[in-house]
């Protein structure tokens, strides 16, 4: 039944994979506010301290571990680890993912494989280690980081695409699958947002700048603060009968054809 409290996720255990920096880490920081506990993981040491630096700039008590989500062993163990230190994983973002920017003819079935395995082997194979303990306890949120290009294409990015495209449909699938066991399963789709790696593309002049102002209703960037909220929606109460959804956060650029020339 929602109430006043349907927001409030204290006492939640959430593992945001690949959460020391960019989207994910202010994807967690917005569940921190509203009370979450934040665990998270990444590929390296360096990368895990910089985001426990980072947490403690920004006020948050979050423990970072090393774990590289395509290795089905170390995932396996990490859940056990968090389990052990902290508590059974109630909120699953499944953040951690990687982008080649390669023309298809161009482009190596390594590298291809490459991405595919990040984007879409790795929430297979996190999601599938904390699903089993979500049932125990009784139900579970998992939120699966997607994005336009589970929707669209785009020149360079046939692997990203066809790992996002996946993605949905494993977001489908796993809402179809456990969704008896109160476990909802749900896709964040950001648009183009403001992060580090978007800042040389965002200069007045950069053609590309002018085209997704252009291409974008709202007429700006999205920000990070923009995920938080959807973020915390998705991982809360207040979206208990909603599954199976991909929830585009995107300032309408989806649903826009854009302006007339």
């Amino acid at each position: 039944m929602f109430s006043e409290n349907s927001f409030n996720i204290t006492g939640k255990i959430a593992l945001i994979t690949g959460g020391s920096y960019g989207i994910g880490f202010s994807i967690a920081s917005g569940l921190a506010k509203y009370g979450a506990t934040i665990v998270f993981n990444d590929i390296n040491q360096e990368l895990v301290d910089k985001g426990l630096a980072a947490y403690k700039a920004d006020g948050i008590e979050a423990r970072g571990y090393v774990a590289d989500v395509t290795n089905e062993q170390q995932i396996q163990d990490l859940v056990k680890t968090i389990e052990a230190e902290v508590g059974v994983i109630d909120i699953l973002v499944n953040n951690a993912g990687i982008i080649k920017r390669i023309p298809m003819t161009e482009m190596s079935a390594a590298d291809f494989r490459q991405v595919i395995d990040i984007d879409l082997n790795g929430p297979f194979i996190v999601a599938k280690a904390v699903i089993p303990s979500m049932i125990k306890k009784g139900g579970g949120k998992i939120i699966n980081i997607c994005s336009m290009m589970s929707e669209l294409g785009r020149e360079t990015v046939s692997a990203y695409a066809a790992a996002k495209g996946g993605l949905k449909m494993l977001t489908r699938n796993i809402a179809s699958e456990y969704g008896e066991f109160n476990i909802q399963c749900n896709g964040l789709g950001p648009g183009y947002i403001e992060t580090p790696q978007t800042a040389p593309l965002r200069t007045p002049d950069h053609p590309f700048n002018k085209f997704i102002i252009g291409k974008t209703p709202a007429a700006r960037w999205g920000t990070p603060d923009d995920l938080m909220g959807p973020a915390v929606f998705l991982a809360s109460s207040a979206s208990d009968f909603v599954n199976g959804h991909i929830l585009y956060v995107d300032g309408g650029i989806l649903a826009y054809i854009g302006k007339q020339p």
